[in-house]
């Protein structure tokens, strides 16, 4: 489902003028409801699991309303997102009935969102269900969160799982004495003991250099349940009967064969965890551009969440021209614009020809050298990625109260990062005066764009005792 913006855009990407970003059109929505005099509550509760509940509240239009046809697209986008940020294993949907059986419809076997509730469903290991009610029904919010990370006492091994590399540290009473990369290429990989055994290599080429192992830290993209692996793009090439039978205790076994305290925490989070260990404050979003788009949030209370928080699914763009994502069929998410899929796919606007045999790693490699080179042709690239994440930011802080946005990943590693980091601090001060105010951008030093998340990593586990 798309959405067309007939508004004016203040800062336009470069390359994309077809932008048409949903931090705009849902101010505007709202807006229009406002003004109407006749707006209805919509209140939409996400369960998890756990038992744990986020709640968001906000208005529609009454189902009488000729401008009521307006409702599904907003609040289709709207769920989604929310889904993606929070996670949930159950719906309530406290408002129109005939809008909120819609939703029901599409996110059942079978409908547009099949996809969207299929993975839920293996993430909760339940089925995901919407419940259709009275705004005054939806359960009061009951959130989970906890104090993880920040433990730098010991000798640590911290690792951060790409899709093309393993970024891997050794640390010692919070000083990194090893850090390095090793490439992998694990998503076509049918066999999980090549999973096993790559990372147990990078691993013990970072112990090589530590008197022993007192704990691992280990930060890796997709859904982390009990440091079991419910969800993950990396193993996506496992037939489902071996992801059960080996993946998803994958973290489990390492942990046996290490026999120390381990942690797994999606790589979202530990970027939003390094950054607020560097700023030393809290309400950090962390956002990984790398080969795919990860999320991660520490809350003002300097706390993690139980939320999932996985950026790369989350809608920004409203255009019916959108890009499609690869994995889950729909248009607008966020790992097409904010990954290096989202360089690749702009490679053709900013006249850029690759040999199409180059995977995208390589072809992000290729324009980093580019830039290197001065070649003004990546300018707008970058300028347009930057342009991407402003407007994101804009439509991530309506369901984050975020002081700090911390970008790391290759994507905003070279020349590049700081036309990104500039180009969205533009967007944001011109479009969205108020949060330009409050939020700060920050984009780490070169090592720490690299490696930083391994090294943050290896402060997850807490050691029942200090080592002697």
């Amino acid at each position: 489902m798309s959405i067309q913006n007939s508004m004016q855009l203040r800062v336009v990407p470069p390359l994309d003028a077809a932008f048409a970003p949903l931090a705009l059109s849902n101010r505007a929505f709202k807006t229009d409801v406002a003004a109407a005099g006749d707006g209805v509550p919509l209140v939409i509760g996400l369960e998890r699991g756990d038992g744990s509940i986020s709640r968001y509240e906000t208005v529609v239009f009454p189902a009488a309303s000729a401008e009521s046809e307006r409702n599904l697209p907003y609040a289709e986008r709207l769920l989604k997102s929310l889904l993606w940020a929070r996670g949930a294993c159950k719906i309530y949907f406290g408002g129109p009935p005939k809008l909120g059986h819609a939703l029901a419809f599409m996110y059942a076997p079978g409908g547009a969102r099949a996809f969207d509730g299929e993975v839920m469903a293996k993430a909760y290991e339940r089925p995901l269900t919407v419940h259709v009610c009275a705004a005054g029904d939806v359960p009061a919010a009951r959130e989970s969160a906890i104090a993880l990370g920040g433990h730098l006492n010991g000798c640590r091994l911290g690792f951060d799982a790409g899709a093309s590399d393993i970024k891997v540290a050794a640390v010692i009473d919070g000083e990194a004495v090893f850090s390095e990369e090793f490439p992998w290429d694990p998503r076509p990989q049918t066999d999980p003991q090549y999973h096993f055994d790559q990372i147990m290599a990078a691993l013990r080429a970072a112990a090589a250099h530590m008197p022993r192992v007192d704990a691992i830290g280990v930060s890796s993209a997709g859904i982390y349940v009990n440091n079991r692996i419910m969800i993950a793009s990396l193993f996506r090439g496992i037939s489902p009967e071996l992801f059960e039978k080996r993946i998803k205790n994958l973290f489990l076994e390492i942990q046996q064969a290490w026999q120390v305290p381990l942690e797994v925490v999606n790589d979202g989070e530990v970027t939003a965890l390094a950054g607020a260990m560097s700023l030393e404050d809290a309400g950090v979003l962390g956002v990984a551009m790398g080969s795919s788009e990860a999320g991660g949030f520490v809350t003002p209370e300097g706390n993690i969440t139980n939320w999932l928080n996985e950026l790369a699914f989350i809608p920004i763009d409203g255009s019916p021209t959108a890009p499609a994502d690869e994995w889950s069929g729909d248009i607008g998410c966020g790992v097409q614009y904010l990954s290096q899929q989202a360089v690749g796919r702009l490679l053709p606007a900013a006249g850029i020809i690759l040999d199409d045999h180059l995977g995208l790693p390589e072809r992000l490699k290729a324009v980093q050298q580019l830039a290197v080179n001065g070649d003004a042709r990546v300018i707008p690239l970058y300028q347009t990625i930057g342009c991407y994440l402003g407007y994101a930011l804009a439509h991530y802080a309506d369901f984050y109260d975020l002081r700090h946005a911390l970008i790391l990943g290759r994507v905003t590693s070279g020349e590049g990062g700081p036309l990104i980091q500039q180009w969205a601090k533009d967007v944001l001060a011109q479009e969205f005066p108020d949060l330009s105010a409050k939020i700060t951008l920050h984009l780490p030093d070169e090592a720490s764009r690299r490696v930083g998340q391994a090294i943050a990593a290896a402060s997850l586990p807490r050691l029942p005792h200090a080592h002697a």
